[in-house]
């Protein structure tokens, strides 16, 4: 029964350890995305300026 409690208990950590690196993940393609949209932008003032 011990056995089948640190197993449980093990799996479950596990998947909170997933979570938290999927939440990263999430986090840093935003990050990105942002970024992204930035230079873009950046791009298009700078064709709007050669006319």
């Amino acid at each position: 029964m011990t056995m089948l409690f640190i197993c449980l208990g093990l799996g479950v950590a596990g998947l909170a350890a997933l979570a938290v690196a999927g939440a990263r993940v999430v986090g840093a393609a935003r990050t990105l995305n942002r970024e992204i949209a930035q230079v873009h932008e950046q791009f298009r003032d700078k064709e709007d300026l050669k006319g």
